[in-house]
């Protein structure tokens, strides 16, 4: 008996982190904002016994294909193709997790779709992530802490449609939805610094150096609570520059700013791991010129980049 087609699409947004970034995992809080950016994956049964995969960039270029079956997937048989090993890893904890989804010798069409260059770093990963853990119908945090680990906080950006605080815990993190829209958004910009960054990498260097934590993160979620709600721009860059300042030194690295652009006239602020990625830029004037002059073509206001809660 044929079997009707059936196609699902799951959807998760990309993120960005705006204060907090490695402090979170020692458990402080997070001030992070989902993106309008994010990713698509489309499931389809088929009448084959196998799992065709495609994933397509934002520019609808296939980046990736692969075959897998069930058995390669319950069994997580190696292939010594790395994207391909990251793939059957996390299908096979997904399928730990509910055996129900994946039915032996049903094939299944399944493609992913960026809508933001997987270069941005604005999380190509989480949002699979949280894709596969939808249509396995699992805990997200629960399919990131078993294959990728992390705060988890780049799932509640999947999840929320607007700007959160975020906590991890020893059991769910705490996710608090706040309204962010003070006067200055229209002088807030995202700049691409041209790279990727390596969080591992910097996570490490940061575990390496970083004192007395308890205060530390002390320190962080003060900055967190006053940024979130001030409605003053000199205040709001004013607390940038101090988290800027005070993760420099565990870090052991110059800020943004030190490091680039000190001839900039406004406040930069690192999202995420230092070094790569997205930058904030905070200026009374729009600083589009000033980044292409020196080779950062990709530079987004910020209500062309972030979700905010629909009237």
């Amino acid at each position: 008996m044929t079997q009707a087609k059936l196609k699902k699409t799951f959807y998760s947004n990309g993120k960005l982190f705006l204060i907090g970034e490695y402090t979170v995992i020692d458990g402080s809080e997070a001030f992070a904002l989902p993106t309008i950016y994010g990713q698509y994956l489309y499931v389809e049964n088929t009448e084959n016994d196998f799992i065709e995969w495609k994933s397509y960039d934002a520019d609808k270029s296939l980046w990736f294909e692969t075959k897998l079956t069930t058995d390669n997937i319950r069994k997580e048989v190696k292939t010594g193709n790395k994207v391909t090993d990251i793939l059957i890893n996390i299908l096979h904890i997904a399928d730990k997790l509910n055996p129900s989804i994946l039915q032996e010798n049903n094939g299944y069409s399944i493609s992913t779709l960026l809508t933001f260059s997987r270069n941005w770093g604005l999380g190509s990963s989480s949002t699979l992530i949280n894709n596969i853990a939808q249509w396995f119908e699992i805990d997200a945090y629960k399919l990131l802490a078993e294959s990728f680990g992390g705060s988890g906080y780049d799932i509640a950006c999947a999840q929320y449609n607007t700007p959160i605080i975020f906590q991890k815990t020893e059991d769910k993190p705490k996710v608090r939805s706040i309204e962010f829209n003070p006067d200055f958004l229209d002088k807030l910009y995202f700049v691409y610094l041209n790279k990727k960054q390596n969080t591992r990498s910097s996570v490490a260097a940061y575990r390496e150096n970083a004192k007395d934590i308890p205060l530390l993160n002390e320190q962080v979620n003060t900055i967190i609570e006053q940024a979130s709600i001030t409605n003053n721009f000199e205040t709001f860059c004013t607390l940038l520059n101090k988290h800027s300042d005070l993760m420099s030194k565990p870090l052991q690295m110059k800020t943004i700013k030190e490091e680039l652009f000190p001839d900039f006239n406004g406040t930069l602020k690192s999202l995420g791991a230092w070094g790569g990625d997205f930058i904030l830029a905070a200026s009374e004037e729009n600083p589009t010129q000033y980044f292409r002059s020196k080779g950062y073509e990709t530079v987004i206001p910020y209500s062309d980049m972030i979700l905010k809660k629909q009237e």
